[in-house]
């Protein structure tokens, strides 16, 4: 828990894991300094002892201290033994750590460490309920866990053949999340409860959906498989809606004058009035019946709806 009451979901890591990781470090280290150490003997064999022994304390300071500091340092508190074992270096907030950590943590580690071969260290660790040692509390630093094993992936149980589509009418929109997420939870770890703590844990759930709903629960369906069958089906129908095609929208067609839609066929000459006129011809009703979703308007005519594909039905 940071102090602005944010809680951090670090796993500290124990001793056994921190203890290989010290292991690899100083391996590595004691093999690079014992290369440096043969190096610099062949380099400095014309000088005195006090120069000679200078230059090794100078090496031992340099590579066993300084070369760890500066590893954390820019790995942002993941050393080689630390990387290999999944874990990290941060500060008890969570975030990564800078100079001055690694600094104090390489001090004590001298001490902690190589002066007393690990037993200060192993401990403080031991004592410390995060596992921490002395140059950790005086850091204010933590070792964590990175690579955390991932948990059994949880599946949804399919309800019984016999309910699949039956609730496709039942109104979901009303249904809180809260109580999806609970019946979720109870899908999948209802073979881990007690028989009876599950049954009336079911029928709790079930009460509450079909209350939300407005549908009762039918007679004769367990409550477990009501819930299984209702997921199933917000499920189909939120996968509906994300893979629905857009509907192309609707063609407007202008409507034609009378004069100009008046049809008089081939060959027939248009019939006359009384005084000499051509009257309009009125076009014959057509018989068929209309195609889905088509709407007939004065005329005879049928315009199509929203649901047509904006081509004009044959006469």
């Amino acid at each position: 828990m940071t102090g602005d009451a944010v809680v951090l979901g670090l796993q500290p890591a124990r001793l056994p894991s921190r203890a290989l990781a010290v292991v690899i470090d100083l391996a590595l280290v004691l093999a690079v300094y014992l290369l440096i150490s043969i190096g610099l003997a062949m380099a400095t064999a014309s000088l005195d002892q006090a120069a000679a022994t200078a230059v090794s304390i100078a090496s031992f300071v340099l590579v066993l201290v300084g070369a760890p500091i500066a590893v954390e340092t820019l790995s942002h508190g993941r050393s080689l033994g630390k990387l290999a074992c999944g874990l990290r270096v941060v500060r008890d907030d969570g975030g990564p750590i800078r100079f001055r950590h690694a600094l104090v943590r390489g001090a004590m580690g001298v001490v902690e460490i190589l002066m007393t071969f690990g037993a200060v260290a192993c401990i403080a660790s031991l004592v410390s309920a995060r596992g921490r040692r002395l140059g950790d509390v005086f850091a204010g630093t933590l070792v964590v866990r990175e690579r955390i094993p991932a948990a059994r992936s949880l599946y949804l149980p399919p309800p019984p053949p016999w309910l699949v589509g039956r609730f496709t009418e039942v109104d979901l929109s009303g249904v809180p999340d809260d109580l999806w997420l609970a019946v979720r939870q109870y899908l999948t770890r209802m073979n881990l409860l007690d028989a009876e703590v599950g049954r009336s844990l079911a029928e709790r759930l079930a009460g509450d959906l079909a209350a939300c709903t407005g549908t009762p629960v039918p007679p004769g369906v367990p409550a477990g498989a009501y819930l299984a069958a209702v997921v199933q089906e917000r499920q189909t129908r939120d996968t509906r809606r994300a893979y629905a095609a857009p509907s192309p929208a609707p063609t407007v067609t202008a409507n034609p004058s009378p004069r100009a839609s008046a049809s008089v066929p081939i060959g027939t000459a248009p019939p006359v009035g009384d005084a000499g006129t051509a009257l309009p011809a009125v076009r014959p009703t057509a018989t068929a019946h209309p195609a889905p979703g088509a709407a007939r308007v004065d005329g005879g005519a049928e315009e199509s709806g929203p649901a047509a594909t904006g081509f004009a039905p044959p006469a």
